[in-house]
């Protein structure tokens, strides 16, 4: 049994390091793209932090150091934003307010997350 769990855990750390250096390859292109292009909108902007983000959040994971629940809501947020920001002028009014109660409740949900006490 421990040979399982401890060979499931380093399965875990290699797909987060993999994670990570995929993420940052995506960034760089995406950096890349933004000086190519000559110019940086908004949803570059967004695509950035969720890219940070995710290396947050593989971070997080592989220490264990830090609420690792928080990253995927904060994740969400910038997605449904930048979902907002892509669809903007396009969009049905009513959406636009679906998904801004959808990002106020993940907000809502990471303070109680990061406000409750923890017990281990």
């Amino acid at each position: 049994m421990f040979f399982v769990v401890g060979g499931f855990n380093l399965i875990q750390k290699l797909l987060l390091i993999v994670t990570g250096l995929l993420t940052l390859g995506a960034a760089g292109v995406e950096v890349l793209g933004v000086y190519e292009k000559g110019s940086i909108e908004l949803a570059d902007i967004l695509l950035l932090f969720l890219y940070t983000e995710i290396v947050a959040m593989v971070v997080v994971s592989y220490t264990g150091q830090g609420s690792v629940f928080v990253y995927p809501i904060f994740i969400a947020i910038t997605a449904l934003a930048r979902l907002i920001v892509l669809q903007g002028k396009d969009m049905d009014p009513q959406n636009i307010l679906f998904e801004a109660g959808a990002i106020v409740l993940l907000a809502l949900a990471a303070m109680m997350i990061l406000r409750l006490p923890r017990h281990h």
